[in-house]
């Protein structure tokens, strides 16, 4: 037991060392400026083509030639929203502003109005690189590293790191945080709790990607829909908080107030790590979901998963954030979902616990499932092979149950790290892809303003190549 201990301890140190040199010297310049650079590039997609990424929610899967169905773009995007909505809106906002004071929500909203432009760059290469499996299609960063720039290592290394962030590290955090919610409101015991998690856990990711969709598409719209309710209950029995919370907000962002040591750089530093850890914008993360998607035309998924950023970010882990502000506990010591807990409890009475035991719940194990099929769905691009992908369940399921008995900030500096170093990845690879995505979405546009229905064709790009899913079409005349 000792030795266990001293080798987690060891373990957070080196996590601390690394998250230190990792996102101050180089991960929040990076993510800003690709965001900028891929705002730019796509004449700022995420503001002018808001109301096509709501129509394209609708669609439904299409059948390929063979006869093979994908899920439709809503389930790849309650997938992949099932991973962006979780503890990430509750404890991890609650963590920004606890470290980072409000000015850190200014900071989200800037990684996330940016980064969301980052997602329809790696969110389209996903589509146009997907390949075929036994349940319809599947991609991601792996395969775009390996088809679009030739290297399969690269991919490999990827996708080993995808691996461990999501299905185990980022697995850890979302049951970490459903088990300290649990103990907090109802006392119950932290190893019962992960006990249950790992039954639950492996009932739902041992069906498959398809069981995985069934759950998530109906789980993640009713939960955020609760949750998004009781926030616009209080911010309208508030209204006269409104406008200070704003004044406090950006005020802290650009170090005009200090609420809490760092100022400025603090504000700026844990709004973009949780922005980033919420939205994953970049991270290299959602396109494993956008590439299971059936479409007639890759760009209709890069604007979904687009619109997955903002939903995330924009609404939900604002709503966290006007609940926590309103209430002044951020200045009473609390953290984490604790910090989310003693907010509603201000505003609505004791029963908040209650409630955010059972909204931590829902939406960490939501993420749970998605993080899962990120990590599946990458063990089959090293190499398919059953023995491999159980192996890796069973690793899943006893990272949930570590989670849940390990210390709140263990697990968090363990999450910093894999996700910066999969994000540095990704971004590098996106940045030398996007040239292509930019072609698509031109290609996107021009069938828009011809007032037809876009399809893809892979002889429409020149040089493209390596491409499974797209056939060859007519050319423009």
């Amino acid at each position: 037991m000792l030795e266990t201990l001293l080798f987690v301890k060891a373990i957070d140190s080196f996590a601390t060392t690394v998250n230190g040199f990792l996102w101050d010297y180089i991960l929040i310049v990076v993510l800003i400026g690709c965001g900028l650079f891929f705002t730019i590039k796509s004449g700022f997609l995420q503001f002018t083509s808001l109301g096509d990424m709501l129509k394209l929610l609708t669609e439904k899967s299409t059948i390929s030639s063979e006869g093979r169905r994908g899920i439709s773009s809503f389930k790849a995007f309650t997938i992949s929203t099932a991973s962006r909505v979780g503890t990430g809106n509750l404890a991890g906002v609650a963590t920004a502003i606890a470290l980072g004071g409000p000015g850190a929500v200014f900071w989200m909203w800037v990684i996330a109005l940016v980064g969301a432009a980052s997602a329809f760059v790696e969110s389209t290469l996903a589509q146009v690189y997907k390949v075929k499996d036994k349940e319809g299609f599947r991609g991601g960063p792996a395969y775009y590293m390996e088809k679009g720039l030739n290297a399969r290592w690269l991919g490999i290394i990827f996708a080993i790191i995808i691996s461990i962030t999501f299905g185990l590290v980022f697995n850890s955090v979302q049951s970490n945080t459903i088990s300290l919610a649990l103990e907090g409101s109802f006392g119950w015991n932290r190893s019962i709790v992960g006990l249950v998690l790992v039954v639950l856990t492996a009932a739902v990711i041992f069906g498959g990607v398809k069981r995985v969709a069934a759950v998530t598409s109906i789980v993640v719209p009713v939960m955020a829909i609760l949750y998004i309710l009781l926030a616009l209950f209080i911010l309208f029995t508030n209204l006269d908080k409104v406008l200070p919370m704003f004044q406090i907000i950006f005020s802290n962002a650009f170090g005009f107030t200090e609420v809490v040591s760092g100022g400025i750089g603090a504000a700026i530093l844990n709004g973009v790590k949780r922005g980033l850890f919420s939205n994953e914008a970049g991270m290299g993360s959602a396109p494993n979901a956008a590439a299971t998607a059936s479409v007639t035309h890759p760009a209709k998924q890069g604007l979904i998963q687009s619109l997955g950023v903002f939903v995330d970010t924009l609404v939900i882990c604002t709503a966290t954030a006007l609940i926590i502000i309103m209430s002044g506990e951020y200045l009473n010591g609390s953290d984490g979902i604790q910090l989310t807990q003693d907010a509603l409890a201000f505003h609505v009475g004791s029963w908040a616990g209650t409630f955010v035991s059972i909204a931590i719940f829902l939406f960490a194990f939501s993420s749970i499932v998605g993080n899962y099929y990120y990590g599946e769905t990458n063990i089959e691009f090293i190499k398919y092979s059953p023995v491999y992908k159980n192996l890796y369940r069973i690793i899943v399921v006893a990272m949930v149950y570590f989670g849940a008995v390990q210390e709140f900030g263990v697990v968090w500096n363990l999450a910093d790290v894999s996700m910066g170093t999969m994000a540095l990845i990704n971004l590098v690879a996106i940045s030398l892809l996007s040239p292509l995505a930019f072609k698509v979405l031109n290609d996107y546009k021009k069938q828009k303003r011809q007032g037809i229905d876009p399809v893809f064709y892979k002889n429409r790009i020149e040089g493209l190549k390596n491409t499974e899913c797209w056939d060859d079409g007519p050319l423009e005349k």
